[in-house]
Parts: C-alpha cells; sequence; structure tokens
C-alpha cells in the first residue's frame, strides 16, 4: 500500500518519506480501514519535529491521529457487520507507529465511529483530536445546561467543536476572538455572544453578558488569558486549559482561590476511554444536526504531504488541513 513516514524528527522537507509499506491486518479487537482522508493537526507535525531533547518512539512512524474512511476487515472478537461501515478514527497514532497518512489504517474497534453517509468524509476526519478535546473543555465536570461558558480561539477546531458542544448542552456560550472582523464568523459558528480579547474593557464586556459571572472557560491561551478569568469567573468556576499561550505569566493565587477556582489542564492522548466514547457520540450527532461544520478544508494529495505539513503548521492557514491518500 502506498504510504508516508518518517524515520527521524526534522522538518517536513528533510524527513517525510513516501513509499510502499505491506498492508497492516487487524489483530483482535482492531478494525481495519480503507482511508479517504488523512487530516493533518498541528500535534501531528509537533511529533514530526520533535525536540532537542525527544527521541523516536518509534523506528518508523506513519503520521496523523485522526481520518476517516470506510472499514475493509475486522479482528478477531470484533462484529463483521462493521464491513463496509464508513466510520470516522481517532488516535490511530497515539502511542502506536501505525496512523491515517496511508491507503489503510488499523486502530481499536472503538476508536472507528460510525459515520452516516450524509456527512462528507472530510468533514469527519479530523474530528478525533479537537472534537473530543472540545467536548471534554466543555463537559468534563458534568452539566453545563443554564451556565455561562466563555470559548478562547473560538474559530479553531477546538473552538468550532466547543461552541457547539456548549450550546447543544444548554449553556449560553461566550467566543473569545482576537479580531474585531471575527465576531461575525463566531456568532456565525454558533456562539451567543462575541467579544473581541484585544478591544480593551474586555472583563467588563463579559460582565455585561454574565453579571453574575462564568462559569466554564474552554481556554487555548492558559497565561495569556489568567488576568481576565481572575476578575470574570463566578465562585467555583473553571478553567479548562488545552494550551498555555504565548508567555510565561504568574498565576494569580489570591484572586483564583479566594473563588474556589478550579483549572484542568487537558492532555488529549490521555483522557478516559468513556470520556472519548462520549464524546465520539455527541460529536457526531453535532454533524449530523448541522450544528458543527468546517467550512474552510485544504485539501492535498499524499503525494503532496510535505506542503500538507508545511501548511498546516504555517500560522495563517485558516481552516483545517487534509490529505487524500
Amino acid at each position: 500500500m502506498r504510504a508516508a513516514w518518517y524515520e527521524r524528527h526534522g522538518p517536513a522537507r528533510d524527513v517525510l518519506t513516501l513509499g510502499e509499506l505491506p498492508t497492516p491486518f487487524p489483530a483482535p479487537g482492531e478494525v481495519r480501514v480503507r482511508v479517504a482522508v488523512s487530516a493533518v493537526h498541528r500535534c501531528d507535525t509537533r511529533k514530526r519535529q520533535g525536540t532537542p531533547e525527544s527521541v523516536m518512539r518509534f523506528p518508523r512512524v506513519v503520521p496523523h491521529d485522526d481520518g476517516a474512511g470506510v472499514i475493509d476487515a475486522v479482528g478477531r472478537g470484533v462484529d463483521a457487520r462493521r464491513l463496509g461501515e464508513r466510520v470516522w478514527v481517532y488516535l490511530a497514532q497515539s502511542y502506536r507507529p501505525f496512523g491515517t497518512a496511508a491507503e489503510y489504517t488499523v486502530v481499536p474497534d472503538p476508536q472507528a465511529v460510525a459515520l452516516p453517509a450524509q456527512i462528507p468524509f472530510d468533514q469527519a476526519a479530523g474530528l478525533g483530536r479537537p472534537g473530543i478535546t472540545g467536548h471534554r473543555a466543555i463537559l468534563g465536570d458534568g452539566t453545563v445546561a443554564g451556565q455561562t461558558v466563555v470559548v478562547t480561539g473560538a474559530l479553531g477546531a477546538v473552538g468550532r467543536c466547543s461552541l457547539a458542544v456548549g450550546r447543544r448542552a444548554g449553556a449560553t456560550v461566550v467566543a473569545a476572538v482576537r479580531q474585531g472582523a471575527q465576531v461575525a464568523r463566531a456568532l456565525a459558528a454558533g456562539a451567543h455572544h462575541a467579544v473581541d480579547l484585544t478591544s480593551g474593557q474586555v472583563a467588563r464586556r463579559i460582565l455585561e453578558l454574565a453579571p453574575d459571572g462564568v462559569h466554564r472557560v474552554a481556554d487555548c491561551a492558559f497565561t495569556d488569558n489568567l488576568a481576565t478569568w481572575s476578575e470574570t469567573l463566578a465562585y467555583g468556576g473553571t478553567i479548562a486549559a488545552y494550551a498555555s499561550g504565548g508567555s510565561p505569566a504568574p498565576v494569580p493565587f489570591q484572586l483564583l482561590a479566594v473563588k474556589n477556582v478550579t483549572v484542568h489542564f487537558l492532555g488529549n492522548d490521555d483522557f478516559p476511554d468513556h470520556a472519548n466514547h462520549a464524546a465520539a457520540m455527541d460529536l457526531t450527532a453535532a454533524l449530523c444536526a448541522g450544528d458543527l461544520c468546517f467550512p474552510d478544508v485544504r485539501r492535498f494529495a499524499l503525494d503532496d504531504i510535505v506542503r500538507a505539513h508545511e501548511a498546516a503548521e504555517h500560522p495563517a492557514t485558516r481552516g483545517r488541513v487534509v490529505v487524500t491518500p
């Protein structure tokens, strides 16, 4: 089968290789998916890039955690009725060497999520990492019905999923963006309200929308936004942070402590299985209902995987990047 892989860390142009690999066969409890679309996330490019201190976990890595396609083989113990089923897959390359940047991939049976026929593969292919993170950021501590939640990075992949999950769960959702021009787009993406974090007097604007304070924040810039959350969180509020922001900052311990604020740091590789499963069901339902969509998709052939990785790494790239094996 045709696949892409790397055997050392480094820039995409230096380390990504295209060629033929043996087609995998599913082990017990696994399914094999003929990949229609493979998503490229920033975490995939960071894994490939590595750091000066990092070492390769495996001698060869086929990258990409997420994708979508059709089950064409099942391992022992898996219901044979899954053969021919359209699915999206998540965490294919999490603690494993074999991701979705290939014509075929194998994943544990629960990580292949049934995908109704009306949903295009490229809408579901990148749902895993960002979608499950967004779901956990909103619902990791239970219901948010009747509460006010703030979603930063609202037009990113995690942000869009957080907006959809929060709104569907009965919360009042406030999108926090970093450009005035993004306010209208955030409202169109499902936010009830939107504020520009660079506009000045952000805390005052949020408190106008939530006079009793914000109950939960799904945050992609923890250190950058701490001062705002210390002012606007309600007593017992929660920050669910999945990225830290651009600069280090002291934690305003006293301000957060007097409000009994909880801070969760989220790492998608290690969420509990039950949380991943619940997220997968809810996210698929959101796609089917039209409450979640990704309007900007950049498509590359597998032969152009280097350009796909470079596009995913570029800060100016809007929307999601996918590869079609």
